[in-house]
């Protein structure tokens, strides 16, 4: 709510409309007012930046209009009133032109007209300042080095590829494993950018029935298809002049993506069952967690869009690589969940700390984010213990290295887990160990382990 006193100025040389229009606007206690009865005693005046001006059109010392440009050259933001004896349209008209918020003619109707008007501009004023309010709260929440947390030298590289990508309209190619924060960098290379004030538009292409996908990109018109009732326009449009953020982009149909991929090239779209050509501008995102490369070579994905798409690629790392990033996010979780829940803030335990670094985090930070949020509600103090850390069932590796063991004991069940994991491929787990088979075969000689078939 817009809670500074709303000022008013009153700008008129007829002593008695001056008393009669300050009478009018002291019926609302809200508003404060200072009256003059010349455009130079406004102009010395002007640096306290009123709300309002009510201005009339014909002063001993300067013409409404050029009094009016004067008033917009020093603050566009104060809403001025004009008020004149005559009823003239092409005055009336050259003024709104430059600005005026609306033109009065002296009557015997002028108190109410000029009090509703006045409340008109107040409403608009807080629903302005709701918004600017709204604004900076996103942008501050989504300065990306406070909302990507971590200080690894992987996402160091990520603030350094984000800082380049907000500085330009290079298109944007996010990739990584599900959970990584691929929106999150969207969005921050967006508030953080010069279309910062205009829309971000997500889009997830595979949550889209492929039937829909051109409606909903492109719009479509009244009666395009059976239940197109009415009129709808589509994510490009209104993305205009903002970002347009395509998550999942490897699964668009192949069907769909040569009309994408003019809409890219031609900054243009034609809505379906419209004949209408739209133009558009708005910066490209997208995102995926396949490789578009893999998907070109299966036929899956058009080279052209793909060279279209690739622009500045930024490639998020998961977790696992994220060394001890995965502590200070443990922590950030932490006090947001118990700052959102009314708990009182609550530490990790050494033992806690242990069992979180030992594990493979497959869903990425999404799954950091329950586990932690999980591991708060269970907690029966101010510190979050080993047990109240509940991990996948489905990974085997924190059960490697949740106790303190030598490190030959380690080397086993590293082995072991891997075996069972790829069934017993003694070629591939030495791939992924990087040792040799021999020296696999070794280590479970030493341990009298056989293969399990």
């Amino acid at each position: 709510m817009y809670t500074n006193p709303f000022k008013i100025f009153v700008v008129e040389d007829n002593e008695w409309y001056n008393r009669l229009i300050v009478h009018s606007i002291s019926l609302n206690p809200d508003y404060v007012f200072e009256s003059f009865y010349s455009g130079s005693e406004l102009l010395e005046n002007l640096n306290k930046n009123p709300d309002v001006i009510t201005l009339d059109y014909l002063l001993p010392d300067f013409n409404g209009i050029d009094l009016l440009k004067r008033i917009k050259e020093h603050n566009e933001d104060i809403e001025v009133i004009v008020v004149s004896e005559q009823e003239n349209i092409e005055t009336a008209v050259e003024l709104l032109k430059n600005g005026a918020y609306d033109y009065i003619v002296k009557s015997k109707d002028i108190k109410n007209r000029l009090l509703n008007t006045i409340n008109n501009i107040r409403k608009h004023s807080n629903l302005k300042f709701r918004v600017s309010t709204l604004q900076k709260e996103v942008q501050n929440k989504y300065n990306f080095q406070n909302s990507i947390i971590g200080n690894s030298n992987a996402i160091k590289k990520i603030f350094g590829l984000i800082e380049k990508a907000i500085n330009t309209n290079i298109t944007v190619s996010a990739t990584g494993e599900t959970g990584t924060g691929k929106e999150l960098v969207a969005k921050s290379i967006h508030y953080n950018s010069k279309r910062k004030d205009k829309p971000f538009v997500a889009v997830n292409m595979a949550a889209i029935p492929n039937e829909l996908v051109e409606s909903e990109l492109f719009g479509h018109e009244k009666g395009a298809f059976t239940g197109a009732a009415f009129r709808r326009i589509g994510k490009f449009e209104e993305a205009h002049n903002g970002t347009l953020f395509l998550d999942e982009i490897g699964d668009l149909d192949f069907t769909i993506q040569a009309k994408l991929l003019r809409a890219l090239q031609e900054k243009e779209i034609t809505p379906v069952g419209g004949n209408k050509i739209i133009k558009t501008d708005c910066r490209i995102i997208v995102a995926t967690n396949k490789n578009l490369k893999d998907e070109v070579k299966k036929g899956k994905f058009r080279e052209d869009l793909y060279f279209r798409l690739f622009g500045l690629p930024i490639e998020l790392p998961p977790l696992r690589d994220r060394d001890k990033d995965v502590l200070i996010l443990a922590k950030y979780f932490i006090e947001n969940f118990c700052k959102e829940n009314d708990l009182e803030e609550k530490i990790i335990s050494q033992e806690a700390q242990k069992k979180l670094l030992s594990y493979n985090f497959p869903g990425n930070i999404r799954e950091l984010k329950s586990i932690i949020e999980l591991a708060v509600v269970m907690s029966n103090n101010s510190e979050i213990k080993f047990d109240d850390i509940i991990l996948s069932s489905d990974d085997a590796l924190p059960e490697v290295m949740s106790k303190e063991l030598t490190l030959r004991d380690y080397n086993h069940r590293i082995l072991t887990t891997y075996l069972k994991k790829y069934d017993n491929n003694i070629n591939l787990v030495a791939q992924k160990l990087d040792i040799s088979q021999s020296t696999i075969y070794r280590m479970l000689k030493e341990e009298n382990t056989t293969l399990k078939k």
